[in-house]
């Protein structure tokens, strides 16, 4: 399994409140419908104006040629559009799990 990270800056003038919605409420339900998708998550940094990025998003997916199909989908495309709109990725950076990695049982 790959991971990718991207650092997140909103655009000038983006509440981060709409934008923590449209990720809730939009981009997780959206996640179903990319078969790569494995786990998605977006956290927040910080929030002041100034800050070089505002959020990271965590990608974990079954391959990169998996995901790069999932992203000619219309599903991937609509999110890419409202994502233009709100923010910009700042820096890309993915890498393959040295296994087994660690995970604490519930």
């Amino acid at each position: 399994m790959d991971v990718i990270i991207h650092r997140i800056r909103l655009h000038d003038g983006v509440d981060p409140a709409r934008f923590e919605a449209w990720v809730r409420d939009v981009d997780y339900a959206t996640c179903p419908r990319l078969p790569s998708v494995r786990a998605f998550a977006v956290h927040r940094v910080s929030t002041e104006q100034d800050a070089p990025f505002h959020y990271f998003e965590s990608i974990s997916v079954t391959g990169p040629d998996e995901f790069a199909r999932d992203m000619k989908t219309a599903a991937f495309q609509d999110l890419v559009a409202a994502f233009d709109t709100m923010a910009t990725v700042v820096e890309e950076m993915s890498g393959e799990l040295l296994e087994p990695g660690y995970q604490a049982r519930t």
